[in-house]
């Protein structure tokens, strides 16, 4: 009697493909995101500027700090945090490269880090750009005068920081693509 039943062959399912290997992209990007929160932390910390103004009837020293507003203090809080995380999360990329066995677990975990960090630098560029953007241009409706004309390397400071805050956003999207991708390449077909 023939038998209908399916043969099996002894080898086993071919291993799901090994995708391509973007970890040493994943550092560099890291790397970028370390130097764009420096960057950006040096230039606004560096944007003190004393200029004399007319006040109540005489004139006085005001200085223009980012200690003065809240916006631009969270904004180098985010940036600190996301300087320490971009050096310590590049260390560990540099490690995955040298244990590969560990990439799946560190994938997902970038995925997760990468978009909490995401979050907290793109909420702390815009509060920054958004209380830039009154010194600039001022809030007639409210009464608010435009103070960049007064602080010119203040504002020219803060501008420069927040464009190269943008850019470690962007970057930061990258990462979440790359290990986003990265995953799905591995996904069997």
């Amino acid at each position: 009697m023939a038998s209908t039943d399916i043969e099996y062959k002894s080898s086993s399912t071919p291993p799901p493909p090994a995708g391509v290997d973007y970890f040493k992209v994943d550092v560099i990007l890291r790397f970028l995101l370390l130097a764009a929160s420096v960057v950006a932390l040096g230039v606004i910390v560096s944007s003190d500027q004393t200029e004399v103004v007319f006040f109540q009837g005489t004139l006085v020293p005001q200085p223009a700090k980012f200690k003065h507003t809240p916006a631009f203090v969270y904004f180098v809080a985010a940036f600190s945090v996301s300087g320490l995380y971009a050096l310590v999360s590049a260390l560990a990329s540099i490690a995955v490269i040298q244990k590969p066995e560990f990439k799946l677990k560190f994938l997902l975990n970038f995925i997760f880090w990468d978009t909490l960090v995401l979050g907290i630098i793109a909420s702390a560029t815009g509060a920054a750009g958004s209380v830039a953007y009154i010194g600039l241009k001022g809030n007639s409706n409210l009464g608010w005068i435009k103070v960049c004309n007064v602080y010119d390397k203040f504002c020219r400071h803060l501008a420069g920081s927040i464009a190269v805050a943008l850019f470690g956003s962007i970057v930061t999207v990258l990462l979440i693509w790359l290990s986003a991708f990265t995953i799905h390449s591995r996904v069997p077909k």
